[in-house]
């Protein structure tokens, strides 16, 4: 069976079931006993269901379940998260689809309770309240999609190199590959959120001979390993529909505290479609979330025709002691690999910076947006490889580090530059860029002195990396609105000054920045009819050959 079996064997008689089993993640123990079909909480919150026989006789041979066949009033009023996981659980056993009841809105208040997803589930035209205004544990989702599968520990492999090709195991199937090496820190943070690093750590799938998908390589060297853990990936797709869910916000004091009361997927093949996420209740004062939508520790998720909403931001005080602004998300990508979002949307305004970007993503590879308008586009510690498509980006802009090739076309961006190297992290990408038939809004359309690639580096701060700037950056056809500018205006710069004090040679880095290397230009146009430089920085950037 594709997930952890309970073992149940349901008997004609009044008979307790043999080999009753409880799946940790779920906290749940199904048994089936003659007496009616019903769900209970006991001691340390375990959900105890029972179905009846003829119950279960019939919810088996129709193929799917809804939440009232398990006590979900579906009112909007009345706490349903217990019915509604006891649903998941039982369908789970059975390999069963789960359909929201049409025209219900199910409640979910404070309790903490997983729904643990495992097969199709159609949320329909139906509701979800989730109410984040008092919650016992603000770290529980509320929908957890979970693999079947657990991962293992892999032995005797010690070391890994950059695109290495081939690790020497044998598995039971394709699997997603994590590393860690505790002993070698990578993105330690600058700035008024500084840290001290996180262990490297890189994400990879390989086939059943440990052969490397080489469209998401291994990006690091890694002298030692500390971990090392594959996870089976699942043939079949796993498919979630509709559902029109709304979050009431929480109130708390606005610090970094992340809400988690979401949907986390957590497994492997997976679509997204129709789903829809609004909010409502923001005050003068909430802790942020860590996206609504949150995917991680897996490989191959599409989600499309989706609808979200930017989260309000609040300010607290940052390890640096000083005023900063709380990232909070919709969308949060961490450890995945081959995401896309297709044709998806948010309720408010792009442009409105009242509301802070929408995605937020670490550790992942093939990032994908077509036909998406969002407020951003974000990654953290890094992305190899990522393209953005069809889309509209809002105030926000594209924001990323990372290695391999960021592809930008046909898109409006209308951020401040048209692509922002995060200086956080050292400002880094290794590899290209290919920007092709776009246009860029500078400030959307405010008087600015546009820049194409904005970004910080002072020499000084070790990022535990070597940091670079794309070595080669590719721009065709793109139309630059910059009629709104200054008086002082020079035209549009390719480079924005990336270090103000780097003004001669006596300006030494301890940590030298790896600088581009060739610049490709093609049919670059400016409303102001004002043409393209170099920076105003002219003798940082005075070795990038600019081609035309």
């Amino acid at each position: 069976m594709k997930f952890l079996p309970f073992t149940i064997l349901l008997l004609a008689c009044a008979m307790m079931v043999q080999g009753q089993t409880k799946k940790p993640s779920e906290n749940v123990v199904i048994t089936s006993e003659k007496n009616k079909t019903q769900v209970s909480v006991g001691e340390n919150g375990v959900l105890y269901v029972n179905v009846s026989p003829k119950k279960a006789k019939k919810l088996k041979s129709a193929g799917k379940v809804s939440y009232s066949d398990f006590g979900a009033k579906g009112d909007g009023k009345t706490d349903d998260i217990n019915a509604i996981a006891a649903t998941h659980a039982f369908a789970n056993q059975h390999e069963l689809q789960v359909k929201a009841d049409k025209g219900a809105t199910y409640y979910i208040g404070e309790k903490e309770r997983i729904a643990v997803i495992g097969t199709d589930t159609d949320f329909g035209t139906a509701a979800f309240i989730i109410d984040d205004t008092q919650v016992e544990n603000n770290k529980a989702p509320v929908f957890m999609v979970s693999s079947g599968m657990e991962p293992f520990k892999i032995e005797l492999i010690s070391t890994l190199k950059k695109n290495q090709e081939k690790i020497e195991v044998s598995l039971p199937g394709p699997c997603l590959i994590t590393v860690t090496n505790a002993h070698k820190k990578h993105y330690i943070r600058f700035g008024l959120n500084q840290n001290n690093g996180s262990m490297q750590t890189d994400i990879f799938v390989v086939d059943k001979n440990g052969q490397v998908d080489m469209n998401s390589p291994i990006i690091w060297d890694f002298d030692q390993i500390t971990k090392i853990s594959a996870l089976p990936i699942e043939e079949n797709t796993l498919t979630i529909t509709g559902g029109r869910f709304t979050t009431i916000a929480n109130q708390d004091e606005s610090k970094y505290n992340y809400y988690s009361r979401n949907i986390q997927i957590r497994r492997s093949n997976v679509i997204v479609e129709g789903l829809e996420h609004r909010i409502k209740g923001e005050g003068d004062s909430g802790a942020p979330y860590s996206g609504f939508l949150n995917i991680g520790d897996c490989a191959y998720v599409t989600v499309k025709n989706t609808i979200l909403t930017g989260h309000k931001t609040y300010r607290t005080i940052g390890r640096a002691g000083k005023p900063v602004s709380m990232g909070t998300y919709d969308l949060s990508v961490n450890r995945a690999l081959n995401v896309s979002f297709v044709n998806c949307s948010q309720t408010n305004d792009i442009n409105d910076r009242t509301y802070w970007g929408i995605l937020g993503s670490n550790y992942s590879k093939n990032l994908l947006y077509d036909n998406c308008s969002f407020s951003r586009f974000d990654a953290h510690k890094g992305v190899a490889n990522a393209t953005i498509r069809n889309s509209t980006l809002g105030h926000m802009g594209i924001n990323a580090i990372g290695s391999g090739t960021l592809i930008v076309e046909n898109s409006t961006i209308r951020g401040r530059s048209l692509v922002n190297l995060r200086s956080d992290y050292g400002s880094t990408w290794q590899g290209e860029f290919i920007i092709r038939n776009c246009i860029f809004v500078p400030e959307n359309g405010n008087s600015t002195s546009a820049a194409l690639i904005s970004g910080s580096y002072s020499g000084q701060h070790d990022f535990g990396y070597t940091c670079y700037m794309p070595e080669k950056i590719i721009i065709e056809n793109l139309q630059i609105q910059d009629s709104n500018h200054p008086e002082d205006y020079q035209g549009p710069a390719i480079f924005r000054d990336f270090n103000s004090e780097m003004t001669d040679d006596t300006y030494q880095e301890k940590y030298p920045y790896v600088k581009t290397k060739e610049v490709i230009l093609k049919n670059v146009t400016t409303a102001s009819g004002k043409g393209l430089r170099i920076s105003d920085n002219s003798f940082m950037f005075k070795e990038v050959k600019v081609k035309k």
